[in-house]
């Protein structure tokens, strides 16, 4: 007998429905949140924030439209049109308003904004001046941090303008009692206190916005009930009409109540997931271990022959779709980070339990089935192993990797349990982990781990190095002294150590100023009745209420330093080709290659800003010699040829990916220049930073701000991805990547690292194809690798999606941490998923 049903089970007609219905129409901007948010502040101004917030949040669940949409099962929307966006004035606002005219024509996740819209919310933002989270974090941050962002040497942008994000909450629990058991909980607490206490000011007034908030959440669902009755009492269709009923019945009981059968804990999960898009902005609130806590309701169902599993997964399905009809408006910088209007919703399959028995079941293996017949961005679906995964369910995820769309991820228990468990979580936690948002992991309904809270560009340091400190004429960090005077590599890499320690340093004051900015203005009080122990210590998620607190910043470009730094050692202190101040010309000088026409006249722009700003006059025919001196380089015949010659150089210098011991060694040093300096730093919420590994998509535009480095990467081209090779330096194939991929010690970047690799579709062909896949991923996890995520496309058909893309509307490819329509990104991160090496068996 089967232990799992592991059978292909057809997709619904419903499905493809409701999936062209979503795409029909450019993604929206609404403003009726803020528009209700405001006018709820504006009520409130005399009163605790926290008590604003939870009004704020009763306010606008109480008035903001709510709708229907055609053929659904699972219902809610927190807006009115498909894949539409609220907007969150309270974080920050001031950039939305200076992109209400290009926002519909900007390259990356473009927005539809009508003109009432714009009217609106240029009423509301009249409110807001002096209020907002960034606003407040700006007045906190040291200056030489603030001078450090403006100089793109890290960016803490993701926090900086919008809400936080970044949680699983405990969804089991709203399964289980619904949000009246949570109310009980909270009158439970509030009747422990003495009015005489110490802090029973803050403890009542925090459990108070609690109840407010959940009651918010009953009485949102209630309308969608009433909602339901009334489309049901008008329709005509007899099968439309009974799901109808059924939909209001569900509302009527969750997410008051514990469901009380699958469908229901279905529709009580998508409350949850869209109630906390609607009070906060940020992103990556992902499901979590949906195969775990989902499953006691879907057993149940088919033992009593309630449901089929035909119709359990259509109503899987349903949610797979409803995950990508939530939406989020960011800068248009921003937007080339997070590229392709992803919102990183983490669902995660198999693994174990907190006995260290593995758990996975039918839903495991249904969670890949969804992603097979919706084949969307969301949710991202990831995937647990460890020795015990059984191999049906490994085969099962290989054939949704085969269909290209770049999912699921892989992770491996074996190095996430113990990285955590170094990092304080109790060993029965650990096991429970699940991913949040692109590759970090946590524990559910326990954890405030602000990851992603910045990006930290490895390169620009070395630029300082090179520079002593000056960044475009502005002494922005310390005198590691002149590179001209270093007499050993040894002197040369402890300048780029402290260059790190300083910078690494800003960073951290940077996070802290936005991290109390968020406890001072936008506490949470709904997120916080969900995540664990908030009610006990009587206060917010902001404030420090969750058993774990951590912060992860992100570092990236550990290949183009690897492999910089190791060049230098190579070149000038061991062959003595050349000296650190030809290198340092050669750099300066792009070797020689000039810039492409955009960057070009976006660096003769730079300077002749700066040459005004110093009291020149700049004529037409400079700005033109300027400009072309920038196009092709402004060097000589012979010194393009000293620079092609020194490029021959490095080419053959070794490099990481290529399971190179030296090398890889190396690059395993070279990562802890940025993973242990962060831990060692503290946050406001007493938790510790711990250092990432991966770019999301921010490789891409922090490269383009980035100026020529000694790998012979040329100047303002995108970084490596992660921990991934330089995209065409691991020239020996898939195993020699991994092997030198594993070297680096994943243990202490326990925010998570990020492995890509991209495969030509025949590499996995047939049943020796996936068999030949999955021995990779376990072979690298037994040398204690973290994560990989794979790309099955051929180069061929991204090229010509990117000619066609209205052939290709329906692409899927997998970017950095997560997946989105490729037709979807902009032009420069398509170019870079095209020139990742196409590996084969």
């Amino acid at each position: 007998m089967k232990k799992y049903n592991d059978m292909e089970i057809a997709k619904s007609p419903r499905i493809q429905k409701l999936v062209d219905n979503l795409y029909a129409n450019m993604p929206e901007i609404e403003a009726d949140r803020a528009y209700l948010l405001t006018e709820s502040y504006k009520q409130t101004e005399a009163e605790p924030i926290i008590i604003r917030r939870a009004k704020a949040f009763k306010h606008i669940l109480k008035n903001i439209p709510i709708t229907i949409r055609e053929n659904e099962l699972i219902v809610g929307s927190a807006t009115k049109a498909p894949r539409g966006c609220q907007v969150f004035p309270e974080f920050s606002y001031a950039w939305l308003e200076e992109e209400f005219d290009t926002i519909s024509t900007r390259t990356s996740d473009p927005f539809f904004i009508s003109e009432d819209t714009k009217k609106i919310l240029h009423e509301v933002y009249k409110y807001w001046m002096g209020k907002t989270t960034s606003e407040l974090a700006t007045a906190y941050m040291a200056p030489e941090a603030k001078q450090a962002i403006d100089h793109n040497i890290f960016t803490p942008g993701n926090y900086f303008y919008n809400g936080v994000g970044h949680v699983t909450v405990s969804y089991e629990k709203i399964l289980a009692v619904g949000y009246a058991g949570i109310i009980k909980e909270v009158q439970a607490a509030m009747d422990s206190l003495n009015v005489s206490d110490m802090d029973y000011v803050r403890r009542h007034t925090f459990l108070e916005a609690v109840m407010i908030s959940c009651q918010a959440a009953v009485d949102y669902g209630r309308r969608y009930a009433l909602l339901a009755l009334e489309e049901a009492k008008n329709c005509q269709d007899t099968n439309r009409k009974a799901e109808l009923l059924t939909i209001a019945e569900n509302c009527a009981n969750v997410p008051e109540r514990g469901a009380a059968n699958f469908y229901e804990a279905c529709q009580s999960f998508w409350f949850v997931q869209m109630l906390l898009q609607i009070e906060s902005s940020g992103h990556s609130i992902s499901p979590g271990r949906f195969d775990q806590y989902m499953y006691p309701y879907y057993d149940a169902d088919i033992k009593a022959g309630r449901i089929t599993c035909e119709y359990a997964q259509e109503l899987m399905d349903c949610i797979w779709v409803k995950l990508n009809d939530l939406n989020k408006a960011r800068d248009a910088a921003s937007a080339e980070g997070f590229a392709g209007y992803s919102l990183f919703q983490n669902l995660i399959a198999g693994g174990q339990n907190k006995d260290g028995v593995d758990v996975t079941n039918d839903l495991s293996f249904m969670c890949i089935e969804a992603s097979m017949h919706v084949a969307l961005p969301q949710p991202s679906l990831s995937v647990r192993v460890w020795n015990k995964t059984p191999h049906e369910f490994m085969m099962k995820a290989a054939k949704l990797t085969r269909t290209g769309i770049g999912l699921p991820a892989y992770y491996n228990d074996e190095v996430i349990i113990p990285a955590l468990v170094n990092r304080g979580l109790t060993l029965a936690d650990a096991r429970e982990y699940n991913i949040i948002g692109c590759v970090e992991p946590q524990k559910a309904g326990k954890t405030d781990g602000w990851h992603d809270a910045a990006f930290f560009n490895m390169c620009r340091p070395l630029e300082l190095v090179f520079n002593n400190g000056m960044d475009q004429g502005v002494q922005i960090s310390i005198e590691t002294g002149e590179v001209e005077n270093m007499n050993s590599f040894e002197e040369f890499f402890t300048a780029y150590q402290k260059q790190m320690n300083y910078m690494i340093g800003l960073l951290v004051n940077a996070d802290n100023a936005i991290d109390v900015a968020h406890a001072e203005r936008c506490p949470l009080p709904f997120l916080s009745s969900m995540i664990e122990d908030c009610i006990g210590r009587g206060k917010s998620v902001q404030e420090g209420g969750a058993i774990y607190n951590f912060t992860g910043p992100q570092g990236f470009g550990i290949a183009n330093m690897t492999d910089s730094l190791y060049t230098i050692k190579k070149l000038v202190f061991e062959d003595k080709k050349l000296t650190l101040t030809e290198f340092k010309k050669a750099l300066v000088m792009n070797y020689g290659k000039g810039l492409d026409k955009s960057v070009a006249e976006k660096v003769t722009m730079e300077i002749v800003q700066k040459l005004v700003a110093d009291g020149n006059k700049v004529t037409e025919k400079e700005i033109a010699d300027i400009f072309t001196i920038a196009l092709n380089g402004g060097v000589s015949t012979e010194d393009k040829q000293k620079y092609d010659n020194l490029l021959d150089l490095i080419a053959e210098v070794p490099k990481y990916g290529n399971d190179v011991s030296e090398v890889d060694e190396f690059a395993r040093e070279v990562a802890y220049t940025y993973t242990k300096p962060l831990e060692t730093y503290r946050n406001p919420r007493g938790g510790q930073y711990q250092a990432g590994l991966y770019p999301v998509s921010a490789n891409v535009p922090l490269g383009a701000q980035t100026g020529a480095t000694p790998d012979g990467r040329l100047a303002y081209t995108p970084v490596a991805d992660g921990v991934s090779p330089s995209s065409g330096k691991d020239i020996h194939g898939p195993t020699a990547a991994a092997n030198s991929v594993a070297k680096l010690d994943h243990f202490i970047a326990s925010n998570g690292t990020l492995f890509n690799q991209k495969f030509h579709p025949s590499a996995l062909s047939g049943v020796k194809g996936l068999e030949n896949f999955i021995s990779l991923i376990r072979a690298y996890f037994d040398q204690k690798g973290s994560h990989m995520q794979f790309n099955v496309v051929s180069r061929d058909t991204l090229v010509d999606a990117q000619k066609h893309p209205e052939n290709y509307k329906s692409l899927v490819v997998r970017v950095a941490g997560y997946s989105a329509l490729f037709t979807s990104l902009s032009r420069s991160l398509q170019n870079d998923i095209i020139s990742r090496t196409e590996q084969g068996f």
